[in-house]
Parts: C-alpha cells; structure tokens; sequence
C-alpha cells in the first residue's frame, strides 16, 4: 500500500535527507517549512504521516500537533528535537504523538518508527471502512416509517429505483437522505456496481474539479500521478451528489455537460472519457431560490430535477419516531453489549413532543447515549439527553421569533449569530466536546464545525471543563 508523508522542519536540507532517506518503495514524501506550510498541505493532500520537528519559527511543533490532533485526529504524528529531553518526550505522548525521535537520528530507527506509524495508520483506516461499511448497513435497514409522509417517499423510490433517472432528494439535513439514496442504488437495476458519495460542501473548491473528474500527473503543483476521479469512480453505478447547492458556480457548468453528454474531461488531459453513471443529488437548500438570486445555474437544476423527492422532517411523521428509535435501540445496543428491549411510556412521550430540528441523525444520536447511560434493558425518561425537556432551542423557524414576541432583530447578523453560537454550545454540551459527534448532531461537517468554531471564538477546552 502506498503512503504519503509530510516532513516538517525548518532547515530545508534536513527536509531533503529524510525526503531521500523515506522516498523508497511506496512512500511518496512532501515536506513544509514551517507549521502554517504544513497545514496548507495537509488541507490540499492526503497524507498518512507528519514527522515534525519540535523547535520551530512561528507556530513550532506543539502548535502543530495541538492543531492537528484536532483537525486530523486520526492522523499519527511523529516529533524530531535536537533538544530530547525526558520531559519533551513524555510531554509530546501526553499531547497525542504517535512517537518521537532525536537529531541526529539513525536511519533503522527512522525506519522502524515510520513503518510502525504507517502501520497504525493503515489499521485505523481499515477500522474506519469497516465501521462505514456497518453504518451503511443500518441505514439502508432503517428506511423504517408508516407514517402517510413517510409512504410517499417509498413509494417514489420503488418507482424510480430500477430506472436510470436522474434524482433530486430534498429535505432539512439529518432527514435521512444519504440513506435513501443507497436505499435506490442497492434495490435497483445498479445493485452490485459502486455506489460514491461526494459532499460538494466539504470539499475545497480548488479541489472539487480534480475530485470529481480526476487529473493527470503534473495537471499542477502536486498532481504527482494520475487521479482518478469520482465520476470514473461511479462508472456503471450510482454518483450521489450531496449538498449540491453549495457546489461553486463554476464547477456547475461542467457537472452540467458531465450529465448531458455522459462524458468527462480529466484536470490537465484533454482527452474526453465516457461515463455511465446515475447521478443522484441531494441538498437542504431552496434550489428555486438558488436559481433567482443566481447562486445556482437554472439549466443545471432542470437537468437535476427530473424526479424530485421530498423527504419531510421528522416532526411531519411523529407516528415513526417509536418504531426509529426502538430500531436505533436494537442495532446501537447490540455495538454497545446491551440487549436493550424497549422505551418506557414516558421516555416515547417525551420523544414526541420533542420538535427534532435535527431530524433522523439527532434522533439516533438520541437513542445512541441512552442506551450507553441506561441501567435497564428498558430506557427510561430519564435516560434521554437533557435537551429533550427545554434546555436548548427548540424551533429553528423564523417564525418562533415572532411568535413568541421577541420581535424583528435590530442586528440580523448579530442575532444570526447568536443563534448559530447556541446551538454549537449545546451540541459541544451534549458530546462532552466532542467535535465529530456535534458536527453531526446539528447536521454539518467537522470542517464547517471548526470554521464556526473560529469565527464565534468557541473554545472547546472552556466548555467541558
């Protein structure tokens, strides 16, 4: 398996020793001069490794591994110091380093530091396929509802599912419709061929045309090798295009002739490769308002819009809440050792008067600490999370405002602000800081998360003290 290390030093020709010392086999090394460097390489490639030195100009090596254990934490970093002390080692463990070396080092070391790094790497990334695999399986089994709303949506999807149409699944994040559309992929006529998933939000858009369609080597600075991109991916199979409002106007263009002529053009190759691929998209946004305020191309929206399906929030089919959650129960129960049978009478109470803004994901994410805090095969009322009975937003209507007569803002960006600043703290509250599971709770990704977190200056460490 080949692998990507970033070196990160100061002194250039020590950068260029390791490079050669590690540029054997299957490693590929990038190396950065400062920390700032290292992170804006860490941002553009995939890396697998980060050697960093300890003592450097500017953000120095425990400023880099504090910011990349929180924005990578699954990424192993090992520290090189001149200046291996006891305590510079032991501090350096404490504060998430995989390992650490001492200049001058020895190259067997190295080697076997690097080769145990890139091991441990490689096994957590197995665990994280196996754990996407296993969450895959449960959402395509909870398509669970008889609700009159949830009806519609199966019945549109037996409709659509064994033709080569191409989708628009609309809804509030966390209605479920990621799942859906694996739901369409494996029970139609594409079963068995790949299924691909792209969040147009997560991605950088300097990155996106290279990750949709691939690039040859030396398209730009670091296309060191051919890439592959995801509509290839998806040949013969389904492409599913999440958050596809948020997708920059220029790239729009390019999906658009990708969709009409079935063919795609790699970054830096001017040959056109032909595709067969069932595009399904999704996005939380109004398209049509999009489109008017030209945030969004009118003949790319048609040609998305061929079979809309509505998937309507969780507080329009409040008759699915007990039957998701007792699923929830089962599945999360048996991960966590627990044979968990039921929910009292009072807890499914209190689970339908609770508005979900966060839809099926909060739901789960519900159901997933009760059933780490519950004594009893049975979750009680008070097994559920704090925020069910009042202690935190409960309508993310515009309306409630008015309603409830705090009137027209005289500060909209101000009042905006405050109420996306609640929110984020009462999902930090809730996953004792953990930056992941809050993401997913108010239904963004990890880097959305950290932005947030930047712009409304939230300090985690502050919150869970």
């Amino acid at each position: 398996m080949s692998h990507n290390v970033l070196v990160v030093d100061d002194e250039p020709k020590l950068c260029d020793l390791l490079a050669s010392a590690l540029s054997q086999g299957e490693i590929q090394v990038f190396t950065a001069g400062n920390g700032l460097h290292a992170l804006a390489v860490l941002e553009r490639e995939e890396i697998d490794l980060v050697i960093s030195d300890w003592r450097m100009p500017g953000m120095d090596g425990p400023q880099l591994l504090a910011e990349i254990k929180s924005r990578y934490p699954g990424l192993p970093v090992i520290v090189m110091t001149a200046y291996s002390t006891v305590k510079n080692a032991v501090q350096s463990m404490r504060n998430g380093a995989f390992d650490y070396i001492s200049k001058p080092f020895d190259i067997d070391e190295l080697d076997i530091t690097v080769n145990k790094a890139l091991q441990f790497r490689d096994i957590l990334r197995d665990n994280e396929r196996l754990r996407a695999e296993l969450d895959q399986h449960q959402q395509i089994d909870s398509l669970i509802g008889e609700s009159p709303a949830f009806r519609r949506v199966l019945q549109a999807v037996d409709s659509v599912r064994d033709s080569n149409a191409t989708i628009l699944l609309t809804g509030e994040s966390g209605t479920g419709k990621e799942m859906v559309a694996r739901a369409i992929h494996k029970h139609g006529n594409r079963a068995g061929k790949p299924f691909v998933a792209v969040n147009c939000a997560a991605i950088p858009e300097g990155l996106l045309e290279s990750e949709m369609f691939g690039h040859s080597k030396g398209a730009f600075t670091g296309a060191t090798s051919d890439r592959v991109g995801r509509f290839m991916q998806a040949d013969r199979g389904t492409l599913f295009l999440d958050e596809v409002g948020d997708m920059p106007l220029a790239l729009q263009a390019k999906i658009l002739r990708a969709l009409q002529e079935r063919v795609i053009e790699p970054v830096g190759d001017s040959r056109e490769r032909k595709v067969d691929v069932r595009v399904i998209a999704a996005t939380n946004k109004n398209l049509l308002e999009a489109v008017a305020n030209k945030e969004f191309r009118e003949d790319l929206y048609y040609r998305l819009n061929v079979f809309p399906i509505p998937l309507p929030p969780l507080r329009e089919r409040s008759e699915d809440i007990a039957p998701l959650a007792r699923h929830f129960a089962h599945v999360l129960g048996a991960t966590a050792g627990k044979r968990i049978t039921g929910f009292s009478a009072d807890a499914l109470q209190a689970m339908a008067n609770y508005p979900w803004p966060g839809n099926i994901r909060e739901l789960q994410n519900c159901v997933e600490r009760a059933t780490i805090v519950a004594s009893s095969n049975i979750i009680e009322e008070n097994d559920l999370p704090a925020y069910l009975f009042g202690a935190r937003p409960m309508d993310n209507s515009a309306g409630s405002f008015l309603t409830e007569g705090v009137g027209v803002p005289e500060n909209l960006d101000a009042a905006l602000a405050d109420v996306e600043k609640a929110y984020i703290l009462a999902a930090l509250q809730e996953t004792n800081g953990v930056q992941a599971a809050a993401a997913q709770l108010i239904g963004i990704s990890e880097r959305s998360l950290w932005y947030r977190l930047k712009k409304l200056e939230i300090h985690v460490d502050k919150i869970v003290r």
